[in-house]
């Protein structure tokens, strides 16, 4: 499972394979190519981390700054994973992926070109729309093969994903450290331009569908309201908590964030139907989600800063790029071992203690993160640990999710669940950033070693409350998930 967790194909089996636009079946490299872009997006997506250090020397700012790098594309992804999936969701699929594609390369020129900060973020923030080909890959796969290889290359999708972050970690901080960060980012452009190209080529047109309407509102609130409460996160100490334009920005993305949720609720055909998280079981499940996202990216965010702050701080260990990437390697390792792990231990008690468990490893890797880390192998525990328990939350928290709503629903719920997970990813970024900025001196370049602590402290805490959260409201669930009242036809939005 990774950082930006695995997506869970909807219900149903595959469609049986059309003939493309010259009478033939897809070719026999479209598995391929489609391994090959989510492996693109995996790394793509994992190269901020290791690199948050590198980008505050490149660009002489503060460490709580450089972590946009790594805020900006879960942002992106938040947003663009539903409007990806629903301007995809039809015979314009194949258009709507290599666009896609266009703007992670296009971001990944800007963020390697020697500009300002602010056309370097605006890269980050492009190669996001990368974190929301997901949907679009799994949707290719069910109706351009046949069942049995469609089932297969759907697993392959997500175990590539799992393996790509981990490899991205290890060889962006190789490049880094040997090349400098510019290096990395024009290797990670290289590659995904080859995928693209590899994609115009080999991607096969979707079967016709009447056109859907598309929820512009909708997307235009959800992107607003998130962008400004993640500004106010993580400029609010540097601006003052108590300064007219945190209180003027913050209290403006709440009222954003409050009329897309009203907005939602009321139309026919939302980009995201928060009607779907009605109910404990689906509650529980999409704010467990929420809170081990968040957790888990104060944890990547926090580790490689640490791992590479010099040693003279009397707390970092003047690591280079590559060891910070492989001190990150154990989080995608376990991870991939969760996924069967889960299913069995799921397969003897109930969905619920699956998810707590997951919770409560989690809340252990960051609670001993909080406690000690005075040796490099302790960070490598944490993050196997911690890798192991997100992988089980995520994995338990979809078949849970899932099971309370009917199967028609079930792209429309796991679209609301991958932007919780993309959304809590970008808060736990953000507030790493602040923690960090807090921690600070005046003057000074680096956070207190105490900023780690309370890092840990704050990411076990929200562990703990997932763990309740699922612990009281799935148990209180009746046995039956609640029935959900029909809606139109085309009113689902696929994931």
């Amino acid at each position: 499972m990774t950082p930006a967790g695995d997506p869970v194909p909807p219900t149903g089996s595959p469609a049986p394979a059309r003939p493309g636009p010259t009478g033939r079946a897809p070719s026999r490299v479209l598995v391929p190519v489609l391994v090959l872009v989510a492996t693109v997006v995996a790394v793509t997506s994992s190269v901020g981390a290791p690199l948050i250090p590198a980008v505050a020397d490149l660009y002489d700012v503060p460490l709580h700054v450089a972590q946009w790098s790594l805020t900006m594309p879960l942002l992106v992804g938040a947003v663009a994973t539903p409007v990806l999936g629903r301007l995809g969701d039809g015979s314009h699929r194949r258009a709507v992926a290599l666009t896609a594609l266009t703007l992670v390369v296009l971001g990944g020129v800007l963020t390697a070109l020697p500009l300002t900060l602010g056309w370097f973020l605006a890269g980050r923030g492009l190669q996001g729309f990368g974190l929301g080909l997901m949907p679009l890959l799994i949707a290719t796969a069910r109706e351009a093969l046949p069942p049995d290889r469609s089932r297969r290359t759907i697993a392959a999708l997500s175990i590539t994903v799992v393996s790509g972050v981990g490899l991205g970690y290890p060889i962006a901080g190789a490049i880094t450290t040997y090349a400098g960060a510019t290096a990395a980012f024009w290797t990670a452009t290289a590659v995904c331009a080859g995928a693209l190209a590899a994609a115009a080529l080999v991607l096969p047109p979707a079967s016709a569908a009447p056109p859907r309407r598309f929820d512009l509102p909708g997307a235009l609130l959800l992107g607003a309201g998130l962008a400004g409460a993640l500004v106010t996160l993580s400029e609010g100490e540097g601006w003052g908590w108590t300064s007219g334009r945190v209180l003027l920005l913050g209290s403006a993305a709440l009222v954003l964030l409050a009329a897309w949720a009203a907005l939602a609720l009321r139309t026919r055909a939302p980009l995201i139907d928060l009607r779907l998280a009605r109910g404990r079981l689906p509650a529980s499940g999409h704010a467990s989600v929420l809170l081990v996202s968040l957790a888990n990216y104060l944890m990547l965010g926090s580790v490689p800063i640490l791992a590479q702050t010099p040693a003279d701080s009397g707390y970092g260990f003047g690591a280079s790029g590559l060891v910070a990437g492989l001190l990150l390697l154990p989080f995608s390792l376990a991870g991939m071992l969760a996924g069967p792990l889960s299913r069995r231990l799921g397969e003897r008690v109930r969905p619920r203690v699956v998810l707590v468990v997951g919770a409560l490893l989690m809340a252990a890797a960051q609670g001993l993160f909080a406690a000690y880390r005075s040796e490099l192998w302790v960070l490598l525990v944490v993050t196997a640990v911690a890798g192991l328990g997100v992988s089980t939350v995520f994995a338990a928290a979809a078949g849970l999710v899932v099971s309370a709503v009917p199967p028609r629903e079930t792209g429309s719920a796991m679209a609301l669940n991958q932007v919780l997970r993309y959304a809590g990813f970008a808060v736990g970024s953000a507030s790493t950033a602040t923690v960090l900025a807090v921690a600070t001196p005046a003057g000074g370049e680096l956070p207190a070693g105490v900023a780690y602590t309370v890092i840990g402290v704050i990411g076990s805490a929200t562990c703990v409350l997932a763990a309740l959260v699922v612990w009281f409201l799935a148990g209180r669930s009746p046995a039956q998930p609640p029935s959900v009242a029909p809606r139109a036809s085309g009113d689902t939005v696929r994931a």
